[in-house]
């Protein structure tokens, strides 16, 4: 049985609510893979190429990405596809997607920090979107995952920049200001308008990169490369995606490898 205190388990039921209701609303993060997407599914995924020998055969863990997203595209790209999230509204998305594209996706609703129903490592590539802010604490999760990734296995995961959490979302004086400071540990101010970088309702934590990047490494990974996506428009009115983006990098995107021997080659 995992042990969590009352602040983990108020995140984690909070946030539950917050994405079943998305599911719901049918925000653009549950929102299904498209046609033109699933035409070419990895070129879909894997812009920048760390993926270029396929992952056809491959044990996929989608973690906290339900949606009806990237379980079928890593599907539909040939991967054996585990979809791990926390909200069962999210999941149902997935198996509708699955049965209406006729791709094979297992889909289990869990925390991302308990995967206690993996064998230790039971999966080639673990695809981890965006979702590390709904936790208050990442004792758990890194170590989590290398245990259920194989040696030589991948680990590709995407998270908020700390600043992009600290950061107000509109400008005071033509000015973006830091609202959160960086160690404090409590969740980051709620969003008062809808805002393409803050989920509606969702209760966020800023991580700082020692917990981060540190702790992907310090659980047995090593990083091979890393990207921050860039939504940056610098001539976008102030206040706006484009503009704040511009100001503060929302994103980074991790390439990890697991360490030890691998029993099996990867072709990359």
């Amino acid at each position: 049985m995992v042990q969590r205190d009352s602040i983990q388990e108020e995140a984690l039921a909070h946030n539950r609510r917050a994405w079943e209701q998305m599911a719901v609303n049918q925000h653009v993060l549950a929102r299904p893979a498209q046609d033109d997407e699933l035409r070419d599914p990895l070129r879909t995924v894997d812009a920048s190429g760390w993926l270029r020998g396929g992952i056809r055969g491959w044990n996929v863990l989608c973690l906290a990405a339900g949606g009806g997203r990237h379980g079928p595209l890593y599907a539909a790209a040939g991967g054996r596809v585990t979809v791990v999230d926390l909200s069962p509204a999210m999941l149902e998305l997935d198996r509708q997607v699955a049965q209406e594209r006729r791709v094979t996706i297992r889909t289990i609703e869990s925390s991302m920090d308990d995967l206690r129903m993996f064998a230790v490592g039971e999966f080639d590539l673990v695809i981890h979107p965006v979702s590390t802010c709904y936790l208050p604490k990442l004792d758990r999760l890194f170590p989590e995952i290398a245990r259920v990734t194989r040696p030589g296995g991948l680990y590709i995961s995407q998270h908020k920049q700390p600043a992009n959490l600290q950061a107000s979302l509109e400008t005071f004086t033509g000015q973006y200001v830091i609202e959160h400071a960086y160690y404090d540990q409590t969740a980051v101010p709620t969003a008062t308008q809808p805002s393409k970088l803050r989920e509606p309702n969702t209760r966020e934590f800023a991580h700082s990169w020692t917990t981060l990047l540190g702790g992907i490494c310090r659980s047995g990974f090593v990083i091979e490369d890393f990207l921050e996506p860039n939504h940056a428009r610098p001539d976008a009115l102030p206040g706006s995606f484009g503009h704040r983006c511009y100001h503060v990098a929302p994103y980074m995107r991790i390439k990890a490898r697991r360490s030890g021997e691998s029993t099996r080659q990867l072709q990359l």
